[in-house]
Order: structure tokens, then C-alpha cells, then sequence
């Protein structure tokens, strides 16, 4: 079976200017736990995902900033200065995940299985001829096993 049978094809998208809070309003309100984030011209950006969202609301105490701190020689530069920004974060483009993998929809539900796995990405947009086709989730596998088509 081929994931263009099991992806969601109405997939509801976010600008990079949404504030965050909207943006949890959206998750909740259409029960969904990430979307892809595109500009005016569909173009996709990335996806921001619930984690991003919990992530943004966390509290930096001075015991989390030391460790931070410490963490900033561990991480690097620049994966430090991504946590900051995530926690500082305002709008859907500071939480969003830009380095992502796609698939298309021809690939197998066992390829997309495997990759999800491999990347630990449970979220992936699905791209045909460079554009936004769909989405598939780990539930959409989860569902497709449950059912037999796997």
C-alpha cells in the first residue's frame, strides 16, 4: 500500500506569523498535533509541532539558565541560541522545524514506517512534484496496521 492512500490530503497549513497562542487554539480546535508552516506562495517552510508549543512554555529559572549555560558548551552555538529562541518564542516560525524529511506519496507504507523510525520524525509532509500534497502521521501507520493494509 502507498502512502497517497493513507495521507491526509486536506491539510490545514500555518503562516510563519501566527502567534503561538493562536496557534495552540488551532491544534486544539482541530485535534491535530502539527502542521506544516508555508508562506503566501504555499511554498513549505517547515512544520511546528505540539512539542514546540509545550517547549515555548517553559519556565527559565536561574537553576535552568545555569544549566543552559553549561549546556552551551556541550550544544554548540548554535543549537544553544535555537533552545533560547524556542523558549523566548512568539510566533510560529521561532518553534518551527525547518531541517525536516518529506516523502512522497508513491512511497510504501513500510518505507515511510522505516523512515519515521530512523529519524524519529512522526510527523511528515508529503510532497508531490515539489508541492504540498499531504500529511502522514504515526497514527495514519498505526491506523493502517490496525486495519491490514500494512
Amino acid at each position: 500500500m502507498l502512502i497517497k492512500d493513507i495521507m491526509t490530503k486536506n491539510v490545514i497549513t500555518v503562516n510563519p506569523e501566527m502567534d503561538i497562542h493562536k496557534l495552540a487554539e488551532l491544534f486544539v480546535s482541530k485535534n491535530i498535533s502539527g502542521a506544516p508552516v508555508v508562506d503566501k506562495s504555499a511554498k513549505l517552510l517547515g512544520i511546528v509541532r505540539e512539542e514546540g508549543i509545550i517547549f515555548q512554555d517553559k519556565k527559565v529559572h536561574l537553576p535552568t539558565f545555569v544549566s543552559l549555560s553549561v549546556g552551551f558548551l556541550a550544544l554548540g552555538t548554535g543549537r544553544y541560541d535555537e533552545e533560547i529562541k524556542k523558549i523566548a518564542a512568539n510566533k510560529a516560525s521561532d518553534i518551527m522545524e525547518k531541517d525536516i524529511a518529506t516523502i512522497s506519496p508513491d512511497m510504501t507504507i513500510e518505507d515511510v514506517a522505516t523512515l519515521m523510525l530512523e529519524k524519529e520524525a512522526y510527523y511528515l509532509p508529503v510532497l508531490d512534484k515539489g508541492k504540498l500534497a499531504g500529511v502522514v502521521t504515526k497514527k495514519d501507520i498505526v491506523r493502517a496496521i490496525a486495519k491490514g493494509k500494512f
